[in-house]
């Protein structure tokens, strides 16, 4: 099993959601966060002020899969996420050694 972490644009949540479902990917887990990559934040006009904003918003979507749906996952973060330009987030991969549902104790690819 691995877990899919992918940090992009809010305004891709909706379409991305909306594709991983129609994949078959059960459940997934979304966070607001702030941060900054190689674009180092960004400048705002406020009410004719100009100032830096630092942290930008963007989603964090976590999935865990099986590994064989792992690139399928993948390709539907990006082909949904990308515009082209700096920003667009990244895309994490990370081992599961084991999952467990707390209401039937099943554990493992069947837990998910």
């Amino acid at each position: 099993m691995k877990k899919v972490e992918a940090i992009i644009r809010p305004g891709k949540l909706d379409s991305l959601h909306t594709a991983l479902q129609e994949e078959g990917f059960a459940g997934i887990t979304v966070t607001e966060v702030r941060g900054y990559g190689r674009q180092k934040g960004h400048k705002e006009i406020y009410r004719g002020s100009e100032y830096n904003l630092e942290f930008v918003p963007k989603v964090k979507v976590e999935l865990i899969c099986s590994d064989d749906a792992v690139e399928k996952a993948i390709q539907i973060i990006i082909e949904k996420s990308k515009t082209g330009k700096i920003g667009d987030g990244k895309i994490f991969i990370i081992p599961i050694e084991d999952a467990i549902r707390i209401r039937t104790e099943e554990s493992g690819e069947s837990a998910l």
